[in-house]
Formats: structure tokens, sequence, C-alpha cells
């Protein structure tokens, strides 16, 4: 195996956002291609198998591209980048954050951060009905809440409307004390949160009061129209059929609607079917409605979360296959 070397500059003012603390985006680059990155006056050896090398050098290269348009640079991006070039799909990459959906009340942008969800925010923005599925942590959620925030500043569309499922995460809480609003905020919390992030809690209170954004159980959408909202419902899989047919025949004109749901978390009860099972089965080939699959790549929280999905996807496919041959198994033993 032949050795090669390659050169590259990286800015000052950038130097230390690519590396990280104590190196540490470099140590994982070297560990992942198996190169050595030496610093030396600016500018940048990598040195190792000829294309080991080459794509070392290119995540460095978007490391510094992300950084030099304000970005600092987390574990998450260094992860990623690194896993679109063993891929060789690391040149969409660059163009992922170039699209900016808003700002936190803290400054902080919100963008998509893969291309999962850059897709995602894609698709919303040309469907009228998205379907966003996958793990927790890869922005479904908070993503459409940005999108729908952007829209209703831009007087897209004159009102909000977040809706979830109030069922116990595995649970039973008994009896809540308190009016109606108390007993059901609790399993509205995650909009709730959110909401305050992006929108501020002064300003959500003063277009609440109005009318303007509305944070409800999904019971409370029977026997209404939606027209000219922007309308999220999460925790999708945890509808039943009835509640999500109900839920899609409610939207009027004008409005945009993201469902958002994990297919690994459902809180039914033991074999219940999900709505959202059932929607994506019989919507799949209308037009206007969009589905966009997010995986554990797409997991922008803690690394550490992105290998806990990774590893219960692993667990859960290997018990799948097991089931899969005991009924084989069964079926042969009855023949």
């Amino acid at each position: 195996m032949s050795i090669s070397e390659v050169y590259i500059d990286i800015p000052s003012k950038d130097m230390g956002n690519v590396f990280g603390q104590m190196d540490a985006n470099a140590k994982k680059i070297e560990r992942a291609f198996q190169v050595s990155v030496i610093e030396r006056e600016g500018k940048i050896k990598i040195v190792g198998a000829e294309a080991s090398v080459q794509k070392a050098a290119s995540v460095l290269n978007q490391l510094q591209q992300l950084s030099d348009r304000g970005n600092i640079i987390h574990e998450q991006n260094v992860d990623y980048t690194i896993a679109m070039s063993m891929e060789e799909n690391d040149s969409a990459v660059l163009d992922i954050d170039k699209e900016l959906i808003c700002h936190t009340t803290n400054g902080k942008p919100i963008k998509p951060k893969t291309l999962g969800q850059k897709q995602y925010i894609d698709a919303i923005k040309e469907k009228m009905i998205v379907f966003g599925i996958g793990p927790a942590g890869t922005g479904k959620t908070y993503l459409a809440m940005a999108m729908g925030i952007t829209a209703f500043k831009n007087d897209e569309v004159s009102r909000i409307i977040l809706t979830r499922p109030a069922i116990e995460a595995g649970e039973k809480l008994g009896f809540l004390p308190g009016d109606l609003q108390s007993k059901i905020d609790p399993y509205l919390r995650p909009l709730y949160d959110a909401l305050y992030q992006i929108m501020g809690v002064e300003s959500y209170q003063k277009n609440m009061e109005k009318g303007l954004i509305e944070v409800a159980p999904l019971a409370y959408m029977r026997g209404r129209t939606l027209d000219n909202a922007f309308i999220i419902l999460d925790e999708a899989q945890n509808t039943t059929p009835a509640q999500m047919k109900m839920f899609l025949t409610r939207i009027g004109f004008g409005s945009k609607v993201i469902i958002t749901g994990d297919m690994t978390q459902k809180d039914l009860a033991p074999g219940a079917t999900s709505g959202l099972d059932i929607a994506i089965r019989v919507l799949s080939k209308l037009d206007d409605i969009g589905f966009c699959y997010l995986t554990s790549k797409d997991v922008v929280r803690h690394p550490l979360v992105q290998k806990i999905v990774k590893a219960y996807e692993t667990y859960e496919s290997k018990e799948s296959g097991k089931d899969k041959r005991r009924s084989s198994y069964k079926t042969q033993k009855k023949k």
C-alpha cells in the first residue's frame, strides 16, 4: 500500500473551530480514515493511503466551508460529514446549511443539518401534506414548527394549529388534578417547548390569546374545518385509523399539514393498529402528499442518541428475523 501526502489550507480563523477542542475533530477524522493529520504553520498535511487521504481532505474542506459560513462545528457535523464521505455522497453536504429557515429567540439559526432534513424541508415547501417519519432526534417536529412559524410571520397562513394524541408513554398516570387545560398540558409540553424556543414566550402568549396559535389534543379537531392554517400533527404513530381519517378530512383551503411520527415508539394498546401505518398505505400514491423517511443518520441530538437509535434498529432487525424463522419453522412442522 503506497503512502500519500496531501496539503490543504485552512485559515487561522477557522482552525480552532474545524479541529475542535483539544483537536477532537481532527482525531476523529484520523481514526475514521486511518490517516495522520498534522498542522504546521497554517498548512495541514494529511498522510495515509491515497483514497483515505483524499476523503479526509474532503471532510476537512467541507468543515472549513461550514465554519466560514458562520457555523459552530459540533461533533454531529463531523460524524455526518465523515459518514457521507464514506458513502461517496459528500458533494451534496456542502449545500445543506445554505438554507436558513429562521432564528430562535437567542439568535441561533435554524437550518437543515443532514440531507434527509433538507429533503424534508423541500417537501414541506412543495407539498400540501407531508408525512415526516423517523426516529427520535431527527428534528421532525422542530423543523416543522420552524417552517410553520416562518409561514405565520410571512403572512402565508393566518394561524398555527399544533396537535397530538393525548396518550401516556407506557405509563398509566391516573386522574390528573386541575382544570382541563392543566390535564392536557403535560401531553403537549414538547410542542410548547419548541414554540417558546423559536417564537418566545411573550409572542406565543400574545398570539394564543388572539386565537392565532392553538395547541390542543387531537380529539378537539373533530367537527372543524381548518382553513388557511399551518397544522402539525405530532406523534402520529399513536393515532387510531379513525383518528387519522378524522384529522385528514379537517383540512381546508390554504392550509399546510405536517404529520410526524416514529414507527418504533408506539404507545397504543397491544395489537392496536396505528393510523399512521394505514395512512402510509392508503395515501402513498396521491399527488400533493409527500413522504419523508428520516433515519438514524439524520439524528441531530447528542451523538450518543444516534448510537442508541442505531443499536435499537439492529436489535429489532435481529428480533424480527428470529420471529420470521420461528414462524417458518412452525409452519413446516405442521405440514
